[in-house]
């Protein structure tokens, strides 16, 4: 039973900093902030996340594995069609996250802004940018792209351009990318 208790904190505080994070950033939102919004104990805060940082790692991997790029593009690739439009398919699912209620930005990118590539977070934010570029590359690879990396390269941006446009208000950023990547798609095969 206690561990039940301790898993439903552990989660109002990751909820607690989801949607604070991404509101306001990590800098603005203070572990007080973060307790006191969380309706839990110093202790149980620390208990569960012993640092600020290691909270913000958490929201990291939890952001990703609900609604991120890296989400995305895995859901992408798993339906039934060929590459070019699994590939095209990446920017209709972000249209829909645009649309969303939850649509706050990519806290992965998000972070590493904020942080800076040298601090701690925004080697971890990085690493995701990394993994993401990996992915895209090894399915361009396997599509029989020429250049496999320069395509994983501008694809990656158009996603994360599409992103940034839709935080700053273009609910039509994904539908836009969407032209330019069926462009570089057509550019790209063997």
């Amino acid at each position: 039973m206690a561990s039940i208790a301790r898993s439903a904190a552990r989660e109002r505080i990751l909820h607690t900093a989801d949607r604070l994070f991404s509101e306001r950033g990590i800098r603005d939102v203070g572990v007080d902030e973060l307790v006191a919004t969380s309706r839990v104990a110093n202790a149980t805060f620390y208990r569960h996340f012993p640092s600020k940082d290691e909270l913000v790692l958490a929201f990291l991997v939890r952001s990703g594995e609900i609604r991120m790029p890296g989400t995305i593009v895995q859901q992408a690739f798993s339906l039934e069609m060929n590459k070019r439009e699994q590939f095209l398919s990446i920017f209709d699912e972000l249209d829909s996250w645009f649309r969303g209620p939850d649509f706050g930005g990519d806290a992965t990118m998000n972070v590493l802004i904020e942080m800076g590539p040298q601090h701690a977070l925004g080697k971890a934010s990085l690493t995701q940018v990394v993994c993401l570029f990996q992915v895209l590359r090894e399915q361009a690879r396997n599509a029989g792209f020429h250049d496999p990396d320069d395509f994983a390269y501008s694809f990656q941006i158009l996603m994360r351009g599409a992103i940034i446009a839709a935080q700053i208000g273009d609910i039509d950023a994904a539908r836009r990318s969407k032209v330019f990547a069926g462009w570089l798609l057509d550019h790209q095969k063997v």
